[in-house]
């Protein structure tokens, strides 16, 4: 199983994806984490040894009965905990098929689909996986969550405000929200819009250290560092602030940051344009969240 590096993040979603998780270990908030319309979010971290144990039970499910939605739904959750996220598509995209009405296994699919990059697929499902009669506010920020990793700021704070319009106040799409104002190079509403999600009760702790980066681009690294502390231990907050610091060194674009105009909107990641040569190079984990449930 691949190593991830310590907690900071920026939009790589759900995509965690916020509503449908696009990852296992939980966007994220683009971040999995079980809810409507998304694959199950353990109560408690697990070790590599107990998702290799889901997996082997909840396939020997999914095999004797490929129709049984919940198993594909556990059964690809395991494989995107253990990085096989093409499998886990394969395995939902079998489910939908004998299941094209569960939206939950739509949303499921939907989110494994963004997590290997094929957003215009993904966003085709996750269409269907709700109505505009019943919309579901965590399908809305999954899309949302969507086009910010196709790099469409705009329309995915379309989204968000719509999820917002049905759960007031939600700390995963605030979250997911104020993400998405700083890969559109907005930071001051960026972290407004992160406080606000902090104040919230039950915000994840992903929100605050989300903030602490949002901090951390804005050159305030010694509060950047105390935010990322309420949830991190001090060698991993210290060693998240340091990666920032070398991240703003190697990206000047991100040295003086305003709002980007519709038609000058990037389409990459920060961690997609190139490091000085020598520089160690290590990625950063956009995710947006997931909602508890």
């Amino acid at each position: 199983m691949r190593h991830r590096p310590p907690t900071v993040r920026l939009i790589a979603c759900a995509i965690l994806l916020s509503g449908v998780a696009l990852s296992a270990a939980g966007c994220v908030t683009i971040g999995g984490n079980a809810t409507t319309a998304s694959l199950a979010t353990p109560a408690a971290p697990r070790s590599d040894a107990d998702w290799r144990l889901i997996a082997e039970q909840q396939g020997a499910r999914y095999r004797a009965n490929p129709a049984d939605a919940d198993a594909a739904l556990a059964y690809a959750q395991a494989l995107q905990a253990l990085g096989e996220r093409s499998q886990a598509v394969a395995v939902l995209q079998q489910a939908s098929m004998r299941n094209p009405n569960n939206r939950a296994l739509l949303g499921g699919y939907g989110k494994a689909l963004a997590d290997v990059g094929n957003y215009g697929q993904a966003l085709d499902v996750l269409n269907r996986a709700h109505s505009p009669d019943q919309p579901d506010w965590r399908i809305l920020s999954a899309q949302g969550a969507v086009l910010d990793q196709m790099g469409r700021h705009q329309d995915a704070q379309r989204y968000y405000a719509s999820a917002l319009k049905i759960v007031p106040d939600e700390p995963s799409v605030l979250s997911n929200l104020g993400l998405s104002y700083a890969l559109a190079k907005d930071l001051p509403k960026a972290e407004a819009t992160l406080r606000r999600a902090v104040e919230r009760t039950g915000a994840d702790p992903r929100v605050r250290q989300n903030l602490a980066l949002v901090v951390g681009l804005q050159g305030r690294f010694p509060e950047a560092e105390t935010i990322a502390r309420a949830d991190l231990p001090p060698e991993e907050a210290a060693a998240n602030v340091a990666y920032l610091k070398q991240m703003m060194s190697d990206h000047n674009d991100w040295a003086s940051l305003g709002p980007t105009k519709a038609q000058d909107r990037p389409t990459d990641k920060p961690s997609d344009r190139p490091t000085k040569p020598n520089a160690k190079k290590r990625p950063i984990e956009a995710r947006n969240l997931e909602p508890a449930g």
